[in-house]
């Protein structure tokens, strides 16, 4: 049976699919629409068990802040072409605002959202159907403070999150999310640090100092000191803020707007090699 315009250009709009697609679909399920629906799901599900083996590693990362609120999600791909596909990203940006909505805790949680007639997870499926390509939702982040803020780099393969504890302008918030993504801290404190991560630091640091014929009993005063200079580098508050020509720390740029002002919390997800 013919199928109109209007049908194809419904089916469309509940599934994302393309217009040939939702023509052929509808033509095989004879104008129903909920069979043409499973149609085009099955076929994605096709897709998604045959490439399940291969890598996605293109995709389109994007975050959003809301209030006491922000997440940062990853949709991947396996090819630039469909990472750039204005259908890709807005499926993209449609579950990060599901998930912003919803206050998401966890990645299951996103991916269990309703989503048309289906779930998050579902669409996701569907779409590799679409695109031929493996498709999985697979970077989440969050945050939870009285203040957020988040940052899309150009080419949305890096964002991030970012909450601070009180009121801050704006821009500097934006600045710090800025910050977050070009200089990739590890935490916001030294106390925060992973103790594994501070561990190995020290020790390394001690040995350096030995190879360099450092009297053992200076030994812990020396790996002490080049510790301080690795939390200057990968501890957010303490590494110097690059969005200006001040040279001063983060942590001392957020004093000089407020003395008791500081960030929470962040999180930060790219595509990118580092």
């Amino acid at each position: 049976m013919a199928v109109t315009m209007a049908e194809i250009t419904k089916l469309r709009k509940m599934t994302g699919a393309g217009m040939m697609d939702c023509k052929n679909a509808l033509t095989e399920a004879e104008g129903d629409m909920d069979k043409a629906m499973e149609i085009i799901r099955k076929k994605g599900q096709a897709v998604a068990a045959k490439r399940s083996d291969r890598e996605a590693g293109e995709g389109c990362v994007l975050a959003k802040a809301d209030g006491d609120y922000a997440a940062v999600i990853a949709l991947k791909c396996e090819t630039d072409f469909v990472a750039k596909n204005a259908d890709f990203v807005a499926l993209a940006r449609e579950i990060l605002d599901l998930t912003v909505a919803n206050r998401c805790k966890t990645l299951d949680e996103v991916k269990n959202l309703p989503y048309g007639n289906a779930t998050v997870a579902q669409a996701v499926t569907d779409r590799s159907g679409i695109t031929g390509e493996k498709m999985e939702l697979d970077g989440f982040g969050y945050v939870e403070a009285p203040v957020t803020s988040s940052y899309i780099h150009a080419g949305n393969r890096l964002a991030v999150v970012a909450g601070f504890n009180k009121e801050i302008p704006a821009e500097l918030a934006h600045g710090v999310a800025m910050q977050i993504a070009a200089m990739n801290p590890l935490a916001v404190t030294p106390e925060k640090v992973d103790p594994a991560i501070v561990a190995r630091e020290k020790e390394i640091a001690a040995d350096k100092a030995r190879e360099e014929g450092k009297p053992e009993n200076m030994i812990e005063k020396i790996a002490m000191g080049r510790l301080g200079k690795f939390y200057k580098e990968v501890c957010l508050l303490q590494q110097e803020y690059v969005c200006n020509d001040e040279k001063k720390p983060v942590g001392d740029i957020l004093k000089a707007v407020d003395k008791d002002l500081t960030v929470t919390d962040f999180r930060r997800y790219t595509l990118n090699a580092e």
